[in-house]
């Protein structure tokens, strides 16, 4: 495979949206942002951890999606930031163009 194999940049741009994610478990977030970013996060690990074809990464990144957009103000600008770029990231792969943040 080369850099240029569409199946390693969607490895490459999931592993960074689990990333983000998984880092938000590190700040001290708003309690009632904290379940919708654990579940994101519980999602992406999924996408990272099992193979999944083209149409059930773009499924579960919609589901990212509207988890970080239920989830509200984390009360933290660092988990903000990780959130923001997870958001960028998940839109991608779901082929959604809609680039307003939440």
């Amino acid at each position: 495979m080369t850099d240029d194999d569409p199946d390693t940049e969607t490895d490459d741009r999931l592993e960074r949206l689990h990333d983000h994610l998984a880092a938000t478990a590190e700040r001290p977030v708003a309690r009632s942002a904290s379940a919708h970013l654990g579940e994101a996060e519980a999602v992406a690990r999924d996408l990272v951890q099992r193979p999944a074809d083209a149409d059930t990464v773009c499924e579960r990144a919609g589901h990212i999606i509207r988890l970080l957009q239920e989830a509200g103000a984390t009360e933290d600008e660092t988990a903000d930031e990780h959130v923001a770029a997870a958001l960028e990231l998940a839109r991608d792969l779901a082929g959604d163009d809609d680039s307003d943040p939440r």
